[in-house]
């Protein structure tokens, strides 16, 4: 590891958890091998966190990653912008891939910690630098594996940017041959609501489709003494903004989890002027994927529908985010086991679904695979910074157990023949 990003000893205090009673050990001693890099990952974390990059702009967070799996013997590559890397660890046909996402968000770090974003109104609040560290430590522990012709396969890492973006980059993942010879992907997300040394796992919808929509309205306008001889433009935004919603869940099954959610409407500025134009525009989360593919022609269709009986003319802009994660059954019976083995099986949990947008949707409409939660709150403490936030921030012992958990993943999965 790079001697530049290691922690003093002092400031490592907790930061690297003890093996958890009831795990099964990892073989080639790398328990006790990770345990002595603890510092240096946990550094590694606090650089990135510092350091962060918004959506396509991952350059130096790519390179640092390339330079620890280098570092370690290994042969990285970089995505075609240089803002990404994958990198293959061991040999065989048949890959089992892990994904981590690199980016940061828009959002101010008020946190007073020593690692505290040096980029004005930039910052890790979603925890990929988390995501990046485990993934990087999963690397680390299987190149030495590796080495000592412990390793039965092959694996590759998914350092992918953008992930907050839309579009999103995973499919630029994907177009670089990241999923080339793939059995399964795995992946794992920061979740506050569960302490640290815990992980939450579920098989079927995990997280939802996420969509937006924008609605256009035009008509005559006027004054709203004599709407009569106007388009009514604001009634026809409200009937828009109450009536599409309430239609669409009359029309799509209602175990798709379908929520339709308006988040900006403009309309005018003087209050006795009916106004020519007016807009809405809002989301639309899906959780399952059938319903998520019939979604823009339906709520189009609606839109028109509504907005005929006022006389109003409406432009619908639907764009796609996206899909949903739909974890297969199989990996994730495999995740659980291992996380089971990783931590002991009273700290893996039935995970929520959530209504959030995950882009590792789209690995998974190509591959069998499975994302997990990792806990990152302090145990005992009543403090549960969101993600989003901008005081997020973890128990930084979450990266040895995500490794932990990672790493026994990817030695269950070389092992099993069911995918």
């Amino acid at each position: 590891m790079t001697s530049a990003l290691t922690l003093p000893s002092s400031e490592l205090t907790s930061s690297w958890p003890d093996t958890p009673p009831g795990a099964d050990p990892l073989p080639g001693q790398l328990d006790r091998w990770l345990a002595s890099r603890g510092a240096e990952l946990v550094a590694v974390r606090r650089h990135i966190h510092a350091h962060p990059e918004l959506s396509y702009h991952e350059f130096e967070t790519a390179a640092l990653v390339a330079r620890e799996l280098a570092a370690a013997g290994l042969k990285p590559r970089f995505l075609p912008k240089g803002n990404g890397v994958i990198c293959d660890i061991g040999t065989g046909d048949r890959v089992i891939a892990f994904r981590a996402d690199l980016d940061a968000l828009p959002i101010q770090d008020t946190k007073d910690v020593s690692y505290r974003s040096t980029v004005d109104g930039v910052m890790h609040a979603c925890g990929h630098d988390v995501h990046t560290t485990i993934l990087l430590g999963l690397g680390l522990a299987l190149a030495k594996l590796n080495q000592e012709g412990q390793l039965p396969g092959r694996v590759r890492l998914l350092f992918q940017p953008a992930e907050e973006a839309i579009p999103s980059g995973a499919p630029h993942v994907i177009a670089a041959g990241g999923l080339k010879d793939v059995a399964a992907i795995f992946a794992l997300h920061c979740y506050p609501q569960l302490p640290a040394g815990l992980v939450g796992v579920r098989s079927g919808p995990f997280t939802a489709a996420a969509d937006t929509v924008e609605v256009k309205l035009r008509g005559a306008g006027g004054h709203t003494a004599r709407p009569h001889l106007t388009t009514d433009l604001v009634h026809a935004l409200g009937r828009v903004i109450v009536d599409v919603p309430a239609l669409l869940d009359r029309r799509m099954d209602a175990r798709a989890g379908v929520s339709m959610v308006w988040g900006t409407v403009n309309a005018g500025h003087a209050y006795n002027a009916i106004p020519a134009e007016g807009y809405a525009k809002g989301t639309i989360r899906i959780l399952s994927r059938e319903a998520w593919r019939e979604a823009p022609e339906l709520v189009t269709r609606l839109v028109k529908d509504v907005v005929a009986a006022t006389g109003a003319e409406a432009d619908v802009v639907y764009t796609r985010g996206v899909p949903p994660v739909i974890n297969d059954r199989m990996t994730s019976a495999l995740i659980s086991a291992a996380a089971g083995a990783a931590l002991g099986p009273e700290r893996v949990v039935e995970a929520e679904i959530s209504m959030g947008g995950e882009d590792f949707a789209f690995y998974l409409e190509q591959v069998p695979g499975t994302m997990i939660r990792l806990g990152t709150s302090t145990p005992g403490s009543e403090v549960r910074r969101d993600i989003h936030q901008a005081g997020f921030d973890v128990d930084e012992r979450a990266i040895g157990y995500g490794i932990r958990v990672m790493t026994h993943t990817a030695l269950a999965a070389l092992a099993s023949g069911a995918f």
